[in-house]
């Protein structure tokens, strides 16, 4: 590896590090990068590639700084509000390491464009904040063979894993479908703790080190949890969907922020968490419906319950439901937040069921008024 007595002394600390050194230097010198979303995420992983030395790192964002941003955006300071994000972290990083490349793209990332930002790059890390960007960037990195590392937020709790890479998992192994337009929580209204992803952008970080220098166990076939207010983490086990849809084409891009309000009409009802444990000890007949995936469901649940994926709400044929789900039965439906729930109300509603209950919060609710010990059958 030649590296000069400056780059040297910058990456003195990798260079002297056991299980680490020049070999896992000159890989990560060699490797590239490409971030998509210099917001929450990205800010912590490029400040941390950049510092470690990753040879060249791409940065596509078409947003402008704002004040609202500084709360958690770190890379910036009230003199950048205005400016493009890419172009201000740009600067900025370079001032950080001169020795590594940095290639700023003010745009967003679309259907149409993937395909060149991603040429030339090792590997994705993903710090977008909506659903229909993330399964573009996975169906992209599956189509043009690169290895995703993802991150995700909400509220108090983040996700962190690593997709597509030696025929491990990739996204749609741990969310098959996209959830209905309208039916995820506006970006800004839903808020997060500031420090949060700062936790996780940093554990993207990581896992792409590790990815490039080939050093330590990378989050491929798992899937990291992490609460914030617990200060805790969990990791489950995701294995490769076999009978997963075919990725042929790239999906169409659209914002997926936002929710659709119910009609004036709806025979949907909001139920707080303390009075839907009453009206479960008084009528035996309430059915409840899980629309959480499978993960979800394994790590807490309402008993008894029955369960069905939101996805399946958007398929063709409809949501396969049990024979006990008759058009005249009382229902109530929960999710995580209560959002994914309301969704699935509106399709039963649709579908001629009159009695509706959706659980307001969600299992987080349920887990503070009622708690989750109680959950579990």
């Amino acid at each position: 590896m030649n590296l000069s007595e400056e780059e040297a002394v910058q990456y003195q600390r990798h260079l002297s590090l056991s299980g680490f050194g020049p070999e896992a230097q000159a890989k990560l010198r060699k490797s590239s990068v490409l971030v998509v979303g210099a917001g929450g995420l990205g800010c912590p992983a490029l400040q941390y590639l950049v510092a470690a030395g990753v040879g060249r790192i791409g940065i596509v964002d078409d947003d402008n700084v704002e004040a609202s941003n500084l709360q958690r955006q770190v890379l910036y300071t009230h003199e950048d509000i205005g400016q493009p994000k890419a172009r201000v972290a740009a600067r900025r990083l370079s001032r950080l390491n001169p020795y590594v490349e940095i290639l700023p793209h003010e745009e967003r990332l679309t259907s149409e464009n993937v395909r060149d930002r991603l040429e030339g790059f090792d590997m994705v890390l993903d710090g977008t904040d909506s659903f229909a960007s993330r399964y573009l960037i996975n169906d992209a990195c599956v189509l043009l063979g690169k290895i995703l590392v993802y991150g995700a937020i909400h509220q108090f709790e983040g996700q962190v894993s690593v997709f597509n890479m030696d025929g491990g998992p990739t996204y749609r192994c741990l969310f098959p479908e996209p959830p209905p337009p309208g039916t995820v929580p506006n970006c800004a209204d839903m808020g997060v703790l500031g420090v949060l992803p700062g936790i996780i952008g940093s554990m993207q970080a990581l896992e792409a080190i590790k990815v490039a220098s080939g050093v330590g166990e990378v989050l491929s076939g798992k899937v990291l949890l992490y609460d914030a207010l617990g200060n805790v983490t969990s990791t489950l086990a995701l294995s490769r969907n076999p009978n997963g849809p075919e990725i042929t084409d790239l999906p169409e891009e659209e914002n997926s922020c936002g929710q659709s309000e119910a009609p004036a009409t709806s025979v949907i009802m909001g139920i707080m968490p303390v009075k839907l444990e009453r009206m479960m000890k008084e009528n035996p007949e309430l059915l409840l419906l899980d629309v959480r995936e499978n993960w979800e469901r394994e790590l807490s649940r309402i008993e008894p319950s029955f369960h069905c994926p939101l996805g399946e709400f958007s398929s063709p044929g409809g949501p396969s439901l049990p024979e006990e789900f008759k058009p005249g039965r009382e229902i109530a439906v929960y999710c995580k937040v209560g959002v994914r729930s309301r969704a699935a109300c509106e399709v039963l509603e649709a579908m001629g069921y009159g009695k509706l209950y959706n659980l307001e919060g969600g299992m987080m609710s349920w887990a503070e008024d009622v708690g989750l010990s109680s959950t579990m059958g």
